[in-house]
């Protein structure tokens, strides 16, 4: 459907005001039909604000989405700055856990919004999380809040980290 709406809005060129249409809708866009209307990192701000779950984790389309976005942000091997963390927003979701790991707790606010993880997601973020280099320190410091703030990825947290928690 979206897919279809696109074709129909862009029927007689891309609209200047695409920004106000759904987020959804760029996700069947690419970004060199979008520049018209402003510039890549202003498309993938909003794409990082779209339900990227409407497309498939395989599909093709949502993998050259997340290139086209490294590209785009000139991410330099597999560290993902707080800028560029901001800007992918669910894109982040299709990161390897190399990129998870790297960029430390810089994702972990748009990770905790992610429907799933694949396994080597799951353990990077493990990884980052009890290494306590984070803005929410180590396990053994966590308050309800800090729960509260991670409460997408408590399902990723293991018995290691779980039992360092305070009651």
């Amino acid at each position: 459907q979206l897919s279809c709406l696109l074709k129909m809005v862009t029927l007689h060129g891309i609209p200047k005001d695409l920004d106000n249409y759904p987020k959804d809708l760029l996700l069947f866009l690419s970004p060199s039909d979008y520049a018209a209307t402003g510039s890549c990192s202003q498309f993938f701000i909003n794409v990082g604000r779209a339900n990227v779950d409407v497309l498939p984790r395989e599909a093709p389309r949502r993998q050259q989405l997340l290139l086209e976005a490294l590209a785009c942000l000139k991410v330099p091997g597999t560290e993902i700055d707080g800028e560029s963390a901001a800007i992918l927003g669910r894109l982040a979701c299709d990161l390897a856990g190399e990129y998870i790991r790297s960029s430390g707790g810089r994702l972990l606010k748009d990770l905790s919004q992610c429907g799933s993880f694949l396994p080597e997601q799951e353990e990077a973020i493990r990884d980052v999380l009890s290494s306590g280099n984070t803005t929410f320190g180590p396990p053994a410091a966590w308050s309800a809040f800090t729960l509260s703030e991670l409460s997408g990825l408590i399902p990723v947290l293991d018995p290691s980290i779980l039992q360092q928690i305070p009651k």
